[in-house]
């Protein structure tokens, strides 16, 4: 046998173990077209919020958050304050933004306060917490890995629970752009 032979074999081994050590893979994950998932979590004040009740009122931005993987996360820092920056464009399409913070359950709250802590969190964005990742694992999004919490993905959601645009970032990186995100919400 040829050392071609060998190479493609062990080409495809490798894609092979890529894909099973990966965790979630894109086809798991919630994409284009999809009806999203209902859920409820709790917003940072306690108070109770689900999905079906936020796309009865119009359009959500469904953000996931890295939580706190031992660190506040500056990507989502500043993912989060290019949303906040354009808060009157989403005003202005009626769209919900809702952030998701997703980690373990003993002090998530104590790091999400300290994530928001100096931040102008505006009405029409809204901050839930994730404990234990139900809703992350419930969307295949869960980043399984040392030090990680999530995949970074943003969803537009219309009001009928239909997802019309999807980013679901297997890096650190890679995050949904707020143009192409407002772009994809629904006109009335």
């Amino acid at each position: 046998m040829t050392k071609r032979f060998w190479f493609s074999r062990l080409g495809v081994v490798v894609t092979l173990l890529a894909v099973l050590t990966s965790g979630a893979t894109a086809a798991d994950t919630p994409k284009v077209a999809d009806e999203a998932k209902d859920f409820e979590l709790s917003a940072l004040g306690g108070e109770k919020v689900k999905l079906s009740k936020l796309t009865g009122a119009g359009p959500v931005v469904l953000v996931v958050l890295r939580g706190y993987p031992g660190y506040q996360c500056p990507l989502c820092t500043k993912q989060v304050a290019e949303l906040v920056d354009k808060v009157d464009d989403f005003k202005k399409a009626g769209a919900q933004v809702v952030l998701v913070y997703p980690g373990p359950a003993e002090k998530l709250k104590e790091h999400a306060d300290e994530f928001v802590k100096g931040k102008n969190v505006p009405a029409n964005f809204t901050f839930l917490l994730d404990p234990d990742y139900a809703f992350t694992n419930a969307y295949n999004l869960r980043w399984d890995a040392k030090n990680e919490t999530a995949y970074p993905s943003t969803f537009v959601i219309d009001s009928k629970r239909k997802i019309v645009f999807a980013t679901v970032s297997k890096t650190h990186g890679g995050r949904a752009k707020v143009e192409d995100v407002l772009k994809a919400i629904p006109t009335k």
